[in-house]
């Protein structure tokens, strides 16, 4: 299939070969032409061509636009800054994460005192050439002399976790496999750790079958995996995850019992003192959120949803556990109280107000003591520690403040900048501001802003609007250096809080839900009226974006809108609504989405589903659809079937392309150089398409 480009140019498409499948959904026919591209590209080398065919074309597009050299170079040149993470303190040492800038994964580093030179302890920039390992998970005994670390491969979901040996600084023969969607939590006796971990899946499952099963083991440290203990399984219930922590005292195992992604927990107890002890139910049902905080002995304080949709913190005892006898320690407030920190023997509070933070410290009895004094309009995070600290950390940014580390003294309640990042801008030259517009039905919607200085409002600024709108995550304002390199160009970013995110507490996350699901879609093409309204762009210069959940946003406007939009780039999205709890981790979503198996949702979800939705002879905005061909979360088979469906459907001169990157996942541990890569190109994409002229 060949199209002439707006430049007269000639760009032809690889074939993506038709099949006449057809799947019967509740009485109704659907087709789905495309069904071979579900194969796994490591196994199927029709697949294997097809990806290799789309990136040739792809790429050639990408190597035409003169201005991408030159957008790939300014963001090196501001990628190249000293990052530091927040430090921690382990027994006497503290731990911190460092980049120097361009290296592909952050380095760990340990110190005795604060003001003195750091040492190297893991370097993960030497456990592959490509930088495509990365570290994924870090847990530390509760002395200090070992370190349990989880490596995850070309970003993948499975994790292999190791042991090093701090005080002989070695590493253990330990080797654990299998392990996914869990850390590693270390009993007080420092002697091994808990953890859950899947069966061995076939090699035809390994990155495409569903993730059933999982069981909690114990881990002696310097043992093999073979002699690990089970601890805690579920056969009778293969859909449900489990999360470990241990009471402050040591003596309770605490298990946190999911089967989604929505925030609905069970809660298990098991007292260690007894050897023979079994876990027991504190909460019997998945009817809310409880969220283990911390202990005194046999009191438990969580932060929960139940009688609060934005969330408390409260107290049980199990000498009496019975709801009668659960204590509010802290009430819910207008805000939404996104986490809990017990550090200092206080209540660190970490709320949303309107999408950015809120700091709030309470004894550990209820009493309100003060508000943590943040520099601005920004997010705040890391408040991490033990019981017995006088000092925390904590981490502050905003669209255009590279993240600072504060040092705050929890006796007096002082911060001091510890560190921050040198990057090469004046945060001055940027405005930040915050806006609110109406959706579709009359609901509020907050909405971040931010540009250079001195821009006119003619409706001629090229414009990128940022949205998720799912699974009970808020958009929060955070440094980017591609957004920076963005505004550089002359671009305005906007970042709208779509209902289905956390911003506002469950009723918020829920409204953006299952049959509620297009009230997302309509608050992001209400953001982008407004936009086109308020003349701060026009329809020709409006891109959308958005990853995963974000994905699938943009694939549904642009399918429902395509004339509202200059471009857009779906990135690692989920395309196909019908199928994606077939795959991997799919099945979680269910909580979100709903699934194909219920007539109502699935009515509702072929409603919107942007595979299902392409119209032949339409034309659609300029696409650039992104994704990994390791991606085990979102497998790449939607981007793929998507982008072949959009190619045959489309009808006109804008370039709908799709770039698939190798040995890469989701986005997590992804290095810094395919970072710049994909960036550069998508920039580069939005600088032809728009028309933008970049100085």
């Amino acid at each position: 299939m060949g199209q002439s480009l707006a430049d007269e140019s000639t760009l032809s498409y690889p074939e993506s070969r038709r099949v006449d499948h057809v799947d019967s959904y509740h009485g109704k026919t659907v087709r789905d032409p495309y069904r071979w591209l579900e194969d796994d590209v490591r196994e199927s080398k029709e697949v294997a061509d097809w990806v290799a065919a789309q990136n040739k074309v792809t790429n050639t597009y990408l190597k035409t636009i003169p201005q991408r050299e030159m957008i790939e170079q300014r963001l090196t040149k501001l990628w190249n800054y000293e990052r530091y993470s927040s430090p921690f303190k382990v027994a006497d040492k503290y731990y911190y994460f460092k980049n120097d800038g361009l290296q592909n994964q952050s380095v760990l580093y340990t110190v005795d005192k604060l003001d003195g030179d750091g040492k190297v302890v893991l370097d993960p920039n030497t456990w592959s050439e490509d930088g495509t390992k990365a570290l994924s998970g870090l847990e530390f005994s509760k002395d200090g002399r070992f370190m349990a670390y989880g490596v995850a491969d070309s970003g993948s979901d499975w994790n292999t976790w190791f042991i090093y040996d701090l005080k002989n600084q070695k590493k253990l023969k330990d080797k654990i496999e299998w392990v996914k969607f869990s850390g590693a939590t270390w009993t007080p006796d420092s002697k091994g750790f808990f953890y859950g971990r899947f069966a061995k899946p076939s090699k035809d499952a390994k990155f495409q079958g569903l993730n059933l099963g999982q069981k909690i083991y114990y881990h002696r440290a310097g043992s093999s995996q073979d002699l690990d203990v089970l601890v805690y399984q579920r056969p009778d219930k293969p859909k449900w995850g489990f999360g470990v922590d241990i009471s402050d005292d040591g003596r309770y195992l605490v298990l946190t019992v999911w089967k989604g992604t929505d925030s609905k927990h069970r809660v298990l107890c098991r007292d260690l003192a007894e050897q023979y002890g079994m876990a027991e139910d504190l909460i019997d049902n998945f009817d809310n959120d409880y969220q283990f905080i911390g202990s005194d002995g046999p009191i438990f304080f969580f932060k929960t949803d139940y009688k609060a949709p934005r969330s408390r913190v409260i107290a049980i005892d199990l000498r009496k556990p019975q709801k009668k006898n659960w204590r509010e320690i802290v009430p819910q407030a207008k805000e939404t109280l996104r986490s809990v920190d017990l550090v200092g023997n206080l209540l660190c509070c970490n709320y949303l107000k309107d999408a950015h933070s809120q700091v709030k410290m309470y004894t550990v009895s209820g009493q309100y003591i003060r508000d943590v004094q943040l520099p601005g309009i920004g997010t705040a995070s890391g408040f991490g520690g033990r019981r017995t600290d006088t000092e925390t950390f904590y981490t502050y940014s905003s669209f255009n403040r590279p993240p600072a580390i504060y040092r705050y003294n929890i006796i007096t309640g002082e911060s001091s900048l510890f560190r921050e990042s040198k990057v090469s801008i004046n945060p001055d030259d940027y405005v930040v501001e915050q806006v609110f517009y109406r959706s579709k039905d009359g609901t509020r919607v907050p909405m971040f802003l931010a540009y250079k200085k001195g821009l006119k409002k003619d409706g001629l600024n090229p414009t990128l609007l940022y949205g998720y709108g799912g699974f009970d995550i808020p958009l929060t304002p955070g440094f980017s250096v591609s957004r920076i390199a963005w505004m550089d160009l002359g671009g305005v970013l906007a970042v709208a809080n779509l209902r289905g995110g956390g911003e506002y507490g469950e009723e918020w996350h829920k409204a953006g839900t299952k049959l509620q699901k297009q009230n997302v879609f309509d608050d992001f093409i209400a953001a982008a009226e407004w936009l086109v309204d308020k003349k701060f762009t026009q329809s020709s210069k409006l891109a959308v974006q958005g990853g995963s959940n974000g994905g699938l946003l943009v694939g549904a406007v642009m399918t429902q809108r395509p004339e509202l939009f200059g471009a857009c780039l779906p990135a690692v999205g989920v395309m196909d609504m019908l199928r994606f709890h077939k795959f991997t981790a799919g099945r979680f979503w269910v909580d979100d989405y709903g699934s194909s198996d219920n007539k109502e949702e699935f009515e509702a979800l072929l409603a919107y589903s942007p595979y299902h939705n392409l119209k032949a002879g339409t034309e659609y905005p300029p696409t650039l659809v992104s994704t990994a061909d390791t991606d085990d979360r979102v497998v790449p088979s939607h981007s793929f079937k998507f982008a072949a469906a959009l190619q045959h459907a489309h009808k006109g001169s804008n370039p709908v392309l799709i770039r698939i990157e190798t040995s890469a996942g989701h986005g997590a541990g992804t290095p810094t150089s395919k970072l710049i890569e994909e960036v550069a190109d998508k920039w580069a994409f939005l600088v032809k398409t728009l028309g933008m002229d970049p100085k």
